[in-house]
């Protein structure tokens, strides 16, 4: 089985900037780590090749330093990597995005399985994993916890709810995303980190993949940020005091009254 996993290199820290002219995050002077819960996709995608005895190969779109990522999800098991680079592909939104990531895939032989995490640090979206499988026209479940089966042709996988699981059945080729409940992330051995540092990533450009540029990046996403601030202050609460519950029922009720909410 041919499994991909998509990762994303986020910043590392909370204190995020935007680029006031683009709407897009400021990379420039920041440490950069693999998406939290890419760690996740990474781990069941390595546990999935030991058990079905196939081959494990990420992907991620960024700019050069994002071989950093690579390097260092190919330490703890993956077998192959591939970093999608190119200018025409800076300022994507999330339908960009997957497009980009998508035309990749279907360069790839026999992909059986594509593991996404459940989302990134830095958008919160979630979009880019089901808008991969969309765009590849694969089944996809989101928000997996376990995955319980895979044979040749189909999966079942469990999906997290509020209230329970859901048990699902899925035919081959498919797309999860996962979150954190699903496993506990390897730390790389040392033979892995020397064996990433010696591995040759290739660097696919937007012609590598065939991709028409008028879909790709800030000119090809049909959602842009048109300006970022930061929420006002909410103003401090009134608190209604009194000598027992009703006298205060009462005093919430004569201000609720004032203010014609009741």
């Amino acid at each position: 089985m041919h499994i991909v996993v998509c990762i994303k290199q986020v910043p590392a820290t909370t204190q995020v900037q935007i680029d006031a002219k683009t709407g897009t995050l400021k990379r420039e002077g920041i440490e950069s780590i693999i998406n939290p819960f890419d760690e996740y996709a990474i781990e069941e995608g390595i546990r999935l090749k030991e058990r079905t005895g196939g081959k494990c190969t990420l992907l991620t779109m960024g700019p050069p330093q994002a071989q950093t990522a690579l390097r260092e999800a190919l330490s703890r098991g993956c077998d192959d990597a591939v970093l999608l680079s190119d200018r025409a592909f800076a300022g994507a939104d999330t339908w960009a995005t997957a497009y980009a990531l998508s035309s990749a895939i279907r360069m790839m032989p026999d992909v059986r399985l594509i593991i996404c995490g459940k989302q990134a640090s830095d958008g919160d979206t979630a979009q880019v994993g089901p808008s991969i499988a969309e765009m590849l026209d694969i089944p996809h479940v989101a928000y997996v916890c376990k995955v319980t089966d895979v044979q040749p042709a189909t999966m079942r996988v469990e999906r997290m709810l509020e209230d329970g699981v859901d048990v699902l059945e899925m035919q081959l080729p498919a797309l999860i995303t996962v979150v954190k409940e699903i496993n506990t992330p390897r730390m790389p051995s040392l033979r892995g980190m020397l064996a990433a540092k010696k591995k040759e990533i290739p660097v696919w450009t937007r012609e590598t993949v065939a991709a028409d540029e008028q879909k790709l990046g800030l000119k090809g996403s049909p959602t842009q940020v048109m300006r970022t601030f930061s929420p006002p202050p909410r103003p401090g609460g009134e608190r209604i005091t009194g000598a027992d519950a009703a006298e205060c029922a009462a005093k919430l009720v004569a201000k609720l009254s004032a203010a014609g909410l009741v």
